[in-house]
């Protein structure tokens, strides 16, 4: 889904190679959700789902998902970095329960031709396999039922991004992208894709990525369901992803494919979080047909999804729940509040990006964060013994006179800090030194927000990790 409009050569030669395909005409079809998400298959844990139950003419649920409104995330690529019309809006015009249990992503065109349309992505962002163990990331959906010069333009996607995205948008593709489901012009096909590396080029061919496509089996794409899913394996070695349609595998890459620098930075962040979105025109489409739409482009046909279900297999089921001995790294921001919590690791933010660090151990942290700015860390367990004290790894390239406060808050940004230290600076934005502060007696599992105050507009901190003590 990130591929981008000023490099489309090196795809257009590997699709339209394998893009030789009829292109049928759109019959009218009656879709029908299931009752519920199915069960996983034997040995799998469902470890977060939606069934898109609900009243139609509803949105989805604001606790799953986030929606992306407008051209870009503020401050990142125009577009959405892959040349797409449409203005993404929250508007139920657009995305909307249908009643029945599935959810619809409808594109809309107005009588001056201008296209709005749908993107949402999950609340959580730390999605990947147990230690050891396989994740599974799968949906049940229908592609729009458009297909012809009535299709050109549409490019419905199933599809996650690493978490270090949220916040940065200029990380792209290091931080990994994996396509699911991926379809352009009504075509009868699906695409999966990894993205990874640098762009252009590098080991992942970018802006193409490392791709593959088929046929759906039996009903065509857009004229019925089919299941899409993706597997990322650590049971085997080397790892290994895999893509499936109705169940059968079209796609595979292998960790020995790839240079162990590049496998590492897609895979060794907190995880993923998934997106579901229906774009008009861009690159991918406009590299088999362009440009893209046309005036016999048709608005109004959905992409419509039953569910979307995330399990693991082997190591220990769900990775965020809290592990009986403490995680150096907990994903999510899950696990003991007194083991080493990556600043990173965050499953919301608002303002923060983040930066490769010169402190010692490596990693990222949050970067030049101001007055406002903020970030959550889910399900942090403090236990039965209270904690009442906290450490973060701060470092500040403030200039004079702007010093701010690093604070802790407990299950809404709008509580009260249970504690805070102030921060100046400290010789430099990689400068870096622990400042310990007290905080009120906490004992539970508590959701941590990092809340970040000053007086002054100039950012006035950079936080690497952090943890309690008693």
């Amino acid at each position: 889904m990130r591929f981008r409009p000023d490099k489309p050569s090196t795809r257009r030669r590997t699709l339209l190679s394998a893009l030789l395909v009829p292109v049928l005409v759109a019959t009218a079809l009656t879709v029908a959700a299931q009752a519920s998400v199915p069960p996983p298959p034997a040995g799998w844990t469902t470890i977060w789902s939606d069934d898109f139950n609900g009243a139609s003419g509803s949105l989805p649920s604001s606790a799953n998902w986030i929606i992306d409104t407008g051209h870009s995330y503020p401050g990142g690529p125009g577009n959405w970095g892959t040349g797409e019309v449409q203005n993404y809006t929250n508007s139920t015009n657009n995305l909307a329960l249908d009643g029945t249990g599935n959810l619809r992503i409808t594109p809309r065109r107005d009588g001056a031709g201008n296209w709005t349309s749908a993107r949402i992505e999950t609340q959580r962002s730390n999605f990947k396999p147990p230690a050891g163990g396989v994740v599974a990331m799968e949906g049940r959906i229908q592609m729009p039922n458009v297909t012809g010069n009535a299709a050109l333009g549409y490019w419905p996607a199933f599809w996650a991004l690493g978490s270090p995205y949220r916040g940065n948008y200029w990380n792209w593709p290091g931080i990994g992208e994996f396509d699911i489901m991926e379809n352009v012009n009504g075509i009868n096909s699906v695409w999966g894709v990894l993205h990874c590396g640098v762009n252009p080029g590098g080991p992942c061919n970018e802006t193409s990525g490392i791709a593959n496509s088929r046929a759906c089996p039996g009903s065509t794409c857009q004229s019925g369901f089919h299941t899409y899913r993706f597997e990322w394996d650590t049971s085997i070695s080397p790892n290994q992803f895999r893509w499936y349609v109705d169940g059968q595998q079209f796609h595979s890459v292998s960790q020995g494919q790839l240079p162990a620098d590049t496998w590492n930075n897609m895979t060794s962040h907190a995880g993923y979080f998934i997106l579901l979105n229906l774009a008009i025109g861009g690159a991918f489409p406009d590299a088999l047909n362009g440009p893209t739409p046309r005036a016999e482009t048709v608005p109004d046909r959905p992409m419509i999804v039953d569910y979307v279900a995330v399990s693991t297999r082997g190591g220990g089921g769900d990775p965020t729940t809290p592990p009986t001995t403490p995680p150096t790294t907990p994903p999510g921001g899950g696990g003991s509040a007194y083991s080493t919590i990556q600043a990173e690791s965050y499953s919301q933010q608002g303002g923060v990006g983040v930066e490769t660090t010169v402190d010692s151990g490596g990693g990222q942290n949050l970067m030049q964060v101001g007055n406002g700015d903020w970030a959550l860390y889910p399900n942090v367990d403090f236990g039965s013994s209270a904690a009442r004290q906290f450490v973060a790894r701060v470092a500040s390239g403030a200039a004079g006179g702007v010093s701010g406060l690093v604070e802790v808050r407990l299950d809404s940004r709008t509580n009260a800090p249970i504690g805070s230290f102030a921060i100046a600076n400290t010789g430099g934005w990689q400068s870096w030194r622990s400042v310990p502060a007290n905080i009120s007696a906490v004992t539970g599992v508590h959701n941590v927000y990092l809340t970040f105050t000053s007086g002054q507009p100039a950012d006035f901190v950079n936080v690497n990790w952090f943890t309690f003590g008693h």
